[in-house]
């Protein structure tokens, strides 16, 4: 629980681009006696939102980045909730790194550098990004320190406050003064809705995958969209192998489910379908048929997301996601607080009368789907990651490759990687020629990535076997690819 939170703190400072105080947060925990618990920490669109402005200034959809798209940032709450669930270390304690890196530097990393080099002016335009990652108009590169002060300061006051000083505080006021003084026409984001926002501590929804027990968080998270996959990988009787024979038939079922996703996932209170009409076996029949037919239609974001597990001797496992969404989310630092604020209302749809529609405070279908894994109440897996719409199926494709083909997870996250977006497959250079022809001989259209190519997500696995940890951070990622 200390080294998730730590960890999760310090990754908001040294991964500015994925994830950070301006973010959101999905996590599930496991205590030594078996209780597994979700935190669902999703900020809701402003209550002040005009949602008939907005649609007036987008005519063609919610936009990507912008004012538009900030909602309330659940980080920081969701921090404090894996705290209460156990961490035994003092709050402040976990703050102690990520302060020294904000105020002393810390090198850039690849990832951070790659994103700040391919800015076509959209970062660099905004003041508060422009004074700390691109000085004197160019953007620092790998290796590069980094100092943010404001960050820095930021850091040091919840760390002696808690979460209130962000949630109605000193912080917080900054925060939505500053983003309101920002843009046009600026952001919405008040106090009033920094004091509402709370962190959930809620049931997990539960699949069976042979003889595993997988467990997600429920909606607003995708989750139940790795426990559809799973379910019909067993219904359809496949070979469990994306480079294997069956690979076209399981990117008809990642398309397939990622549709009904898009039909139904919204705030849980909006949804007309609960997440137990989606897991149902008639439910299921719909979907298998839809698998069958011709693809359906689909996109998958960018998801610039960082997800951790962490486990130990005592039964203790946490799988913790946190996203800023796209890269520096909104692409607004707001200068005082040198919060960057999150895009994840860029996740509603302007479509009338769906359930995903923008509202006033109301949370938006969200990508974040950490996951945790039993065999006969045991602890098997601890796994999560990055991948936008995509998790589901990078999710499913290491459980397959550990769990049914009994690869390590170190090789599971190192193999060829290939995703779905509904006609199209977004396939690595190393994918084996005769899958990418059997998935064009279906009517896919194929789009190349590099190997080990870093949109084909960023993922993390640790294994229990008898005790035994055997863990593994994805190779696309920065840091070490595997630890014993």
């Amino acid at each position: 629980m200390d080294a998730a939170l730590a960890a999760a703190v310090t990754l908001a400072v040294v991964y500015p681009h994925m994830c950070g105080v301006g973010g959101d947060l999905f996590a599930l925990v496991r205590r030594p006696d078996g209780e597994i618990s979700a935190i669902v920490s999703a900020g809701t669109a402003p209550r002040a939102i005009d949602v008939a402005a907005v649609r007036a200034r987008h005519d063609g959809g919610m936009p990507t980045h912008g004012p538009d798209t900030i909602t309330v940032p659940g980080a920081v709450a969701g921090w404090e909730m894996l705290h209460s669930l156990g961490a035994p270390l003092p709050w402040s304690r976990a703050f102690a790194p990520a302060i020294d890196f904000a105020a002393d530097g810390v090198a850039v990393a690849h990832s951070l550098a790659e994103t700040l080099a391919e800015d076509d002016g959209r970062l660099a335009s905004d003041p508060g990004l422009a004074s700390v990652f691109f000085p004197g108009g160019r953007g620092v590169t790998l290796g590069a320190l980094v100092s943010q002060p404001a960050l820095a300061a930021t850091m040091r006051e919840l760390a002696a406050s808690g979460p209130a000083a962000l949630y109605g505080g000193d912080v917080g006021v900054r925060y939505a003064r500053g983003l309101q003084a920002a843009g046009s026409p600026g952001s919405t984001l008040s106090v009033d809705d920094l004091i509402a926002h709370r962190a959930h501590v809620v049931e997990p929804l539960r699949g069976r995958y042979r003889d595993l027990e997988v467990l997600v968080a429920p909606p607003p998270s995708q989750g139940f969209v790795l426990l559809q996959i799973l379910a019909l990988v067993e219904r359809f009787g496949l070979l469990p192998d994306p480079l294997g024979k069956d690979a076209s038939r399981l990117a008809r079922i990642f398309a397939a489910t990622a549709a009904v996703r898009d039909l139904h996932l919204a705030d849980p209170e909006a949804m007309r379908l609960t997440p137990a009409d989606l897991l149902s076996e008639a439910h299921l029949d719909d979907v298998a048929a839809a698998a069958l037919r011709e693809s359906p239609p689909g996109q998958r974001g960018t998801g610039d997301t960082v997800s951790l597990v962490t486990t130990d001797a005592e039964g203790w496992a946490v799988s913790l996601i946190q996203s800023l969404y796209d890269g520096f989310g909104s692409g607004i630092l707001e200068p005082s607080t040198g919060i960057v604020a999150h895009d994840r209302g860029a996740c509603f749809t302007l479509e009338p009368d769906h359930p995903n529609e923008l509202a006033p405070g109301k949370r938006p279908a969200h990508t974040l789907m950490p996951a945790l894994v039993q065999r006969r109440g045991t602890l098997a897996a601890a796994i999560g990651t990055m991948g936008g719409e995509a998790q589901p199926q990078i999710n499913a494709t290491n459980l397959m490759r550990v769990f049914d083909l009994g690869m390590s997870p170190a090789d599971a996250l190192a193999a060829p990687r290939w995703l779905a977006e509904g006609r199209t497959i977004s396939a690595e250079a190393d994918v084996p020629d005769a899958v990418t022809t059997a998935l064009a001989a279906d009517g896919f259209d194929l789009q190349p990535l590099g190997e080990h190519d870093g949109s084909a997500g960023h993922s993390n696995f640790i294994r229990n076997v008898d005790g035994a940890f055997h863990a593994a951070a994805d190779p696309r990622a920065d840091g070490s690819a595997a630890a014993g």
